[in-house]
């Protein structure tokens, strides 16, 4: 009985779906399909297909490396990687089943999946020579740069204020603001004040004066800060 073959592109577009549906069981949003992505993913898994290695840096390169030389400007980057191989074949629904199921088991692999700032996605599979069917799944996951995060600091009191932010100490003069942008969120620390803060997108961290010369915090929207 001859093996079965699956088509490639509706194992690409299974494997998309299942990982939305995943991350949608776990109040995360969906990831949007990108050209580039899939470009870089179907690449990649071609090379590892031809080539017989499978790591996330066969080529000389790393994932980073190859969505960028594909024209996407990122901010965060994943990569999954996956390797089937049976005589009797894959039906399309089994083979990305059997890669995305892989990869929600084993948790660095999950983590991708789940990374809560990924917007975007990208998948490539490619058929392997040999005597048994074989498969190379890649599986891409973005944030672009244009949606890195910015937030600013903004001191109108009358005494400068220091707080640390990406492993930073800085410091806000009195009367004035400093905007950061960064593709990572993390956590805004005002020690003096033992006030701590997950910096968000587009929020502005106000210092205002309160009675005695102690200083309030105030978070607030900024419509517009990039």
């Amino acid at each position: 009985m001859p093996a079965v073959l699956p088509d490639i592109p509706t194992v690409e577009a299974a494997i998309i779906e299942m990982t939305n549906v995943y991350r949608g069981r776990q109040q995360l949003g969906g990831l949007k399909p990108n050209d580039a992505l899939a470009a870089a993913a179907r690449a990649y898994a071609v090379f590892l297909a031809k080539s017989g290695q499978f790591s996330h840096t066969a080529d000389g390169r790393g994932a980073g490396d190859r969505i960028a030389a594909s024209g996407y400007t990122w901010c965060q980057v994943g990569e999954n990687l996956a390797m089937h191989a049976d005589s009797r074949g894959f039906a399309a629904q089994s083979l990305a089943e059997k890669a995305v199921e892989g990869w929600i088991n084993s948790p660095g692999h999950r983590a991708n999946i789940v990374a809560p700032h990924m917007t975007e996605i990208g998948v490539g599979v490619a058929s392997a020579p040999g005597r048994d069917p074989k498969f190379i799944s890649v599986q891409l996951f973005a944030r672009p740069k244009s949606l890195q995060y910015a937030f600013q600091i903004s001191n109108t009191t009358r005494q400068a204020v220091s707080y640390s932010f990406g492993g930073e100490t800085h410091e806000v003069r009195p009367s004035s603001a400093i905007t950061h942008t960064s593709c990572n969120p993390g956590e805004i620390a005002f020690e003096r004040f033992r006030a701590r803060y997950e910096a968000q997108d587009g929020l502005v961290y106000m210092l205002k004066p309160d009675a005695d010369k102690a200083v309030r915090i105030e978070v607030q929207p900024l419509e517009r800060i990039r």
